[in-house]
């Protein structure tokens, strides 16, 4: 009976939540998937199948152009956001005066709100105004056309991610560095290994968990950009920075295509579901767990 009781108050606690995640998540989710299954917009709904699933995948140039462009913006938004934050947090784990104010200062930016982050990096990389171009014109080099250039767009974009290295992934690696065992790191030492040598395999194979955990998320996230996209260019110039969240957005919300962006939903969460099961397998080749 006090086994049932303490179970009944732990349920008890977790009830808000689970009457959130039920209503808000759960609930939602089960009724995007029926959507997916139908026409459904303000002029009424009716029984489609895999008609929207179907009329995705055949021909429709907006949906491929977004899967290539998500695909090519996470390609190099992850790889490049993860070494970023990793030498980073190997930087501020070194013996740095004002060790703390430094940690601080890095990770402040990613306190500001994605919109007004947003704002900044469209005024910084303004033609006209901006300090980009005010800093490349001041050294003698040709001031760019950034998010208005089909070609630039696409990178300028991926510079701009490069704002978050500073975030919660920095603290996480910076939490695994301090994790590091020193009698590994000066055994490693005593053998004659150099320091790059010494983080190549005594350091990376114990905090390789972390980047594992930090690629995942950062897949996923790259795959949901959206923020930036819809703010500063709207998917343009010449859908140059149309990712496919952005065009679920519209299918939504502006062409008011329910059951289409139901099915693109689904299609994203099946994908990045398939992701994350290959990343898992691959997982036991590399990342490597202490006893």
């Amino acid at each position: 009976m006090k086994l049932m009781r303490k179970k009944l108050v732990g349920y008890a606690f977790i009830a808000p939540w689970l009457v959130g995640f039920a209503a808000l998540v759960f609930g939602p989710m089960i009724a995007s998937l029926v959507l997916s299954f139908y026409h459904y917009n303000p002029g009424g709904a009716h029984f489609a199948g895999l008609a929207n699933y179907a009329a995705m995948m055949r021909g429709d140039d907006d949906f491929w152009r977004s899967v290539v462009n998500t695909m090519l913006y996470t390609l190099f938004v992850v790889p490049l956001g993860l070494t970023g934050s990793l030498l980073l947090a190997v930087l501020l784990d070194q013996n740095l005066k004002l060790k703390g104010l430094w940690r601080t200062l890095f990770y402040i930016p990613t306190l500001a709100p994605a919109a007004a982050s947003a704002f900044l990096w469209e005024y910084l990389f303004s033609p006209d105004a901006g300090l980009v171009n005010a800093v490349l014109s001041a050294v003698g080099l040709p001031r760019g056309r950034w998010f208005e250039s089909p070609t630039m767009a696409l990178p300028t974009m991926v510079l701009m991610s490069l704002w978050a290295i500073g975030g919660g992934r920095m603290i996480i690696f910076l939490a695994g560095l301090q994790g590091v065992p020193l009698s590994l790191r000066e055994a490693a030492q005593l053998d004659g290994c150099s320091a790059l040598r010494r983080f190549w395999h005594v350091t990376l194979p114990i905090i390789s968990p972390l980047i594992f955990f930090n690629a995942l998320l950062g897949i996923i996230g790259a795959f949901q950009v959206f923020t930036q996209a819809y703010l500063i260019t709207k998917g343009g110039p010449d859908n140059a920075t149309l990712f496919y969240a952005l065009l679920l957005f519209k299918e939504a919300f502006q062409n008011f295509e329910i059951g289409k962006a139901s099915a693109m939903a689904w299609c994203l969460f099946l994908l990045l579901a398939v992701i994350t099961a290959v990343k898992f397998w691959t997982a036991r080749f590399w990342v490597h767990y202490g006893d």
